[in-house]
């Protein structure tokens, strides 16, 4: 066997842009690459769970479209994945129409309880002995959009009916299907909690069957969400908000002291919205609007598009340095502006503004800044599972949808098989404030979908779940695609970074500089140097999000499809 010189495996670190210190452990790509781009010609689809992306290939084969693939994938991920989304929580979706040639988005997140005013939440606080909503209970449920978003999605662009979208997701939930790893690690946590919470409803009997969570391998089954399902593919949306679903979830609410109540579902509606832009280097990068928080990507590449990031180089400290700090800033105005648009005057048009951009980051200095105060962009003017999947036509669907945290609120109704959304939680109490919880408004939310336009033409369909880590990964990804040349695959499974610590709704001030996150493949003279400059640095583990992506191939007519080594997820294509 040929062995190799320490000077021969310096040259092929520096040929393969690795970082020093690197082997390369491939014949080509780069070393941290897992595997290799799925590329197919038809159709392609990527999610966090192979029996979902198995689900949407499954639906393209049949004719559906790729909205129909998108939403069997999201049915099919809320039972195999409720740790992390599911039918009691919210959805956000950009959709590519290959016919209309544009992007539209769709805001399928729901509204606080219109009879939970602000005074009553607050003397419900006080009993509590807490000044803030809490993670889990009755309190941070707001109403669920998904449905209503797969129905407004399957109207606008479905081919197939919903009886055959649905029945996979169906069958699955009669039959069964075994744990895999990830999840079924997070589903004992989330059982744990649900233990120790002693909430009323059915979580564990619906999910810990014979009293404990089922571990990785085992075949779990749900029959409840099966029934709920079927009700939805046979009789529609308004079985869930305005018939028998809405009047079992009213009578659970009224009896346990909640708030939620049939006249919250039946007002239920999901807003399409233009996707907003800024243009990176000659590439349009698309985030939805406000309530969610997708233009802070926005705002961190126009502050980062003025740096040569390709000549510092993937994970050196001056290019890390600029990433990190861009956050920090784009991450004050988010604790400042982002909220529902009903209810406060949002300056979108300010905020991703070129000129603000530049004024903003020349607040960047030498060293990592412990403070940075929000801007004034109106002087310029105005837990979570990710899915993509895209059709033989050029439709492509960039979809995210959430419980938020883990298994949401640890609430479920007897008999209808999916738990509550916590999103409600995500609301601040300060009397003013742009996020200040109302009756009927919209929770500041983190689920972001995107999408990436060049010359007119899609891209690249993409996410990365994870609460404020999304943000901040869709710029790492944009980065590694744009600055750094690599390929889909390799973009995803690259070494992240994750600064934690910034203003946000529930920490009302960063005055120490929070810390970064890294993970172990950023090398350590990186490592060193943010320190020198001032970083709190940390090791991180399972707080880097999860990511997939398609990109499209105009040239060949082919899809390329990633998804990354953090999930038990699968890419596939035929």
């Amino acid at each position: 066997m040929k062995s190799f010189t320490p000077v021969v495996l310096l040259g092929l670190a520096c040929a393969l842009g690795l970082p020093l210190g690197a082997q390369p452990d491939r014949v080509n790509g780069r070393a941290f690459a897992t595997r290799s781009e799925i590329i197919a010609q038809h159709g392609m689809a990527a999610t966090s769970h192979p029996l979902a992306t198995q689900v949407a290939l499954d639906i393209l084969k049949a004719g559906g479209s790729a909205v129909d693939a998108a939403i069997a994938a999201n049915a099919a991920l809320g039972l195999m994945e409720p740790t992390g989304n599911g039918i009691g929580g919210d959805l956000f979706a950009i959709v590519w129409s290959a016919a209309d040639k544009k992007l539209t988005g769709l805001n399928a997140s729901g509204r606080s309880p219109l009879g939970l005013s602000r005074e009553q939440l607050m003397a419900d606080l006080k009993k509590l002995g807490r000044e803030t909503i809490p993670m889990r209970g009755l309190l941070p449920i707001s109403v669920p959009g998904a449905v209503d978003g797969w129905f407004e999605l399957h109207a606008k662009y479905g081919r197939l009916p919903m009886q055959t979208v649905l029945a996979p997701a169906i069958r699955y939930a009669r039959e069964g299907f075994p744990v895999t790893q990830l999840i079924g690690y997070y589903w004992g946590i989330s059982v744990r909690n649900a233990r120790a919470d002693k909430f009323p409803g059915a979580f564990l009997d619906v999910f810990a069957p014979g009293d404990r969570a089922p571990a990785e391998g085992t075949i779990f089954k749900n029959p409840a969400l099966a029934d709920t399902l079927t009700r939805l593919a046979e009789s529609g949306r308004d079985a869930f908000y305005r018939g028998e679903i809405a009047d079992r979830i009213d009578a659970f609410m009224q009896a346990n002291g909640g708030y939620l109540r049939k006249a919250d579902f039946s007002g239920h509606t999901s807003t399409w919205v233009e996707p907003v832009s800024v243009n990176y280097r000659g590439y349009d990068v698309y985030e939805l609007p406000p309530n969610s928080q997708g233009i802070a990507a926005l705002q961190m590449l126009n502050i980062l598009e003025a740096c040569d990031l390709k000549a510092m180089g993937y994970n050196s400290p001056e290019a890390l340095h600029l990433m990190i700090e861009a956050k920090k800033l784009a991450f004050e105005d988010r604790a400042k502006f982002y909220a529902d648009p009903e209810f406060s005057k949002i300056p979108l048009r300010g905020l991703l503004s070129k000129d603000y951009a530049a004024e903003r980051r020349k607040l960047i200095g030498a060293r990592a800044a412990r403070s940075y105060d929000a801007g004034n962009p109106a002087l310029q003017e105005g837990d979570t599972i990710y899915l993509t999947t895209a059709d033989a036509a050029g439709n492509m669907v960039s979809l995210i949808q959430s419980n938020y945290r883990g298994m949401g609120s640890g609430i479920v109704v007897p008999g209808l098989g999916f738990a509550f959304q916590n999103r409600g939680e995500m609301f601040t109490l300060r009397a003013g404030h742009a996020n200040d919880y109302a009756p009927g408004k919209r929770p500041f939310q983190t689920i972001i979908p995107a999408f990436v336009l060049k010359d007119g033409a899609p891209w690249l369909s993409f996410g990365l779940m994870g609460g404020a880590m999304q943000p901040q990964g869709h710029v790492q990804i944009i980065c590694n695609l744009i600055d750094f040349g690599m390929n889909v695959q390799e973009a995803g499974d690259a070494a992240r970074w994750h600064h934690d610590g910034s203003s946000d709704y529930d920490n009302p001030q960063m005055t120490d500089g929070g810390f970064v996150e890294l993970e172990s493949g950023v090398p350590y003279e990186s490592v060193r140097g943010l320190m020198q400059r001032g970083h709190s640095v940390r090791s991180g583990n399972g707080s880097f999000g999860g990511y997939q992506a398609i990109q499209r191939d105009a040239v060949n007519g082919t899809y390329r499809g990633a998804s990354e080594s953090r999930k038990d997820g699968q890419a596939a294509g035929y």
